[in-house]
């Protein structure tokens, strides 16, 4: 199965299902709808179309990563950001990291390569899912993400963003 909203049916929590709890919770979205993207590149050839003038957006990569422990963290940074596993480990203080396996993802996020998400938070929390995000998203008007499918965005003021995390009782871990 892929990562698209074809298959959100299949998640512990599906798309629309979280779009429906940003609305009741009051977080304001703009949603865009595209061919699914899987790579920091894909989302680089049409992500163009998200951006309003003025705003300063971010837009993110999202790495669901493993420690020696076994511990899970999500991290989210800046999508341009070089990405050294062995730096990031030391400058989380969680030593060595590896990728997680598919299988683990969709068990501790709800999501499948390709979707990985800071909203796949509102399942990581439950499973014990460390997050740690980029702090350039504390100067970003907005922040572009997947809401757990990968051909979907949803562009978010980061205000609203925090206010997801609090409601889901997130902490927010910032690098």
């Amino acid at each position: 199965m892929d990562a698209s909203s074809a298959f959100q049916d299949t998640l512990p929590l599906s798309s629309d299902a979280l779009l429906k709890r940003l609305d009741d919770w009051g977080l304001g979205y703009r949603l865009h709808s595209h061919v699914p993207l899987r790579t920091v590149e894909d989302a680089m050839a049409v992500e163009d179309q998200f951006v309003a003038p003025g705003e300063a957006t971010l837009r993110v990569k999202n790495l669901y990563l493993r420690d020696r422990k076994k511990r899970n963290y999500l991290v989210t940074l800046e999508q341009s950001r070089e990405i050294d596993l062995k730096a990031l480990g030391a400058e989380l203080g969680v030593g060595t990291l590896s990728f997680g396996s598919a299988d683990r993802l969709l068990q501790n996020l709800g999501i499948r390569p390709g979707a990985v998400s800071p909203l796949a938070m509102i399942n990581g929390v439950e499973n014990g899912v460390t997050f740690f995000m980029d702090a350039a998203a504390r100067d970003a008007d907005v922040i572009n993400m997947h809401p757990l499918v990968n051909d979907r965005t949803v562009v978010m003021a980061r205000t609203d963003v925090m206010a997801f995390f609090e409601r889901i009782e997130c902490e927010v871990n910032w690098i």
